[in-house]
């Protein structure tokens, strides 16, 4: 990773010098190197919307991404009244919530030198708002600049896509993130390489692990879930405290975006003013009660895909043993440094590695592959709606067959 001040705009998008350079290109006018659409894409954790959030900051920056004057600030909190930042906490992105963005890129600019949209979850449009998209993308204002955000390219609409300049982000290695950690966040060495090497990437997920004990806790409950399920009821009773907590999750992480939503939607219906007989509001609080209900079920299911993500890092470490791809334990110098870019293939769950040796002594590479595969399906079940006690059960089901 480069060492470059905090204050740089760029300085979070660890590993990704490559796509740094087209965007300075593209900010500096170079000749070619600038477009009114580009669709960014990276793993998640990658950093997308982050480059996304810079490139709009660079664009308003009168030196081309300084990272602190008020272009720059304003740019990156949300509040230029050039720059529109777009994070749905709902299932998907609707086609009036486009055509909203459609008539704001048509505008021109107030203050700055361009307009820019940024779409932080491209693929959360759904297919009617993606038509809207479409057009405007098509024929663009002369200073408007959309930046859409995905995971793959394949995730957005092909006539979209096919309309934008790619920019790919690939994975940030664990050093990488480490050190992001380290001198961003102020975290000691060992907690950073533990928190980097568990987060595979994910550099949003690898700093919760950092500063939260409570959610490293959670993550090594996790971990203990496949030595438990010795039955069907045992299978049975690990889905339903998965579902419970991640149901539990999302109601603490929306309960106070409820409570000011609701609040300020009475405020606005006119609920509290003597006399007053609002018009609609039952149509409207239903309205909202629904919106409020879809982002829970996104909260849901986004702490059910951690629970797969982390079940897959343990399968995945089961199979290395099992085919050698893993033999000699980790050094202590770099399970404390997480400098393992030249040794080879390592644990990512080194810390219970006695217990992934017994479940690969116990087990085939064969039937891990088939472990792998059901945690894959799970994921696809939740992803179409499938009830998550059902999918969940029927995921632990599959992993403690045969014991």
């Amino acid at each position: 990773m480069s060492t470059q001040a905090a204050g740089d705009l760029w300085s979070e998008l660890v590993g990704q010098e490559r796509v740094v350079q087209t965007l300075k290109r593209a900010v500096a006018g170079e000749s070619h190197a600038m477009t009114h659409a580009w669709l960014v894409t990276g793993p998640p954790g990658s950093g997308r919307s982050n480059a996304a959030r810079a490139f709009a900051a660079a664009l308003q920056c009168p030196r081309g991404g300084c990272g602190q004057c008020n272009e720059c600030r304003t740019s990156l909190s949300g509040a230029h009244p050039d720059v529109t930042l777009v994070r749905t906490e709902m299932l998907s992105i609707g086609v009036d919530e486009v055509r909203d963005l459609v008539r704001r890129a048509a505008m021109s600019p107030t203050l700055g030198r361009h307009q820019v949209i940024v779409v932080e979850d491209a693929d959360r449009v759904t297919d009617r708002g993606g038509d809207a998209l479409l057009k405007a993308i098509e024929e663009p204002a002369p200073k408007t600049v959309w930046i859409l955000c995905a995971p793959t390219a394949d995730d957005v609409v092909v006539t979209i896509r096919s309309r934008c300049r790619k920019l790919a982000l690939s994975t940030p290695s664990d050093q990488a993130v480490a050190q992001l950690l380290q001198w961003r966040d102020g975290i000691e060495p060992s907690v950073a390489a533990h928190a980097a090497r568990a987060a595979q990437g994910h550099i949003g997920r690898a700093r919760v692990l950092a500063r939260n004990e409570d959610a490293r806790n959670r993550r090594h409950a996790v971990l203990q879930i496949p030595g438990k399920l010795v039955s069907v009821g045992a299978c049975l009773t690990a889905a339903d405290n998965l579902v419970k907590a991640a149901a539990e999750e999302a109601a603490k992480a929306t309960a106070e975006m409820d409570a000011a939503e609701r609040a300020k939607l009475e405020e606005a219906l006119g609920f509290g003013t003597k006399g007053a007989r609002p018009r609609q509001a039952a149509a409207a609080l239903k309205e909202l009660e629904e919106q409020q209900k879809a982002r829970a079920k996104r909260f849901q299911r986004d702490a059910l895909d951690r629970v797969l993500t982390e079940l897959t890092t343990f399968y995945r470490d089961v199979l290395a043993l099992q085919t050698g791809a893993i033999s000699a334990p980790m050094p202590a110098q770099a399970l404390h440094s997480g400098m393992d870019a030249d040794q080879g293939p390592q644990l990512i769950n080194g810390e219970i590695r006695n217990q992934l040796e017994r479940e690969a002594r116990g087990s085939t590479p064969e039937r891990t592959l088939c472990h792998i595969d059901a945690i894959i399906a799970c994921r696809e079940a939740l992803e179409t709606n499938v009830a998550p006690l059902l999918a969940m059960e029927a995921l632990l089901l599959e992993l403690g067959e045969g014991r």
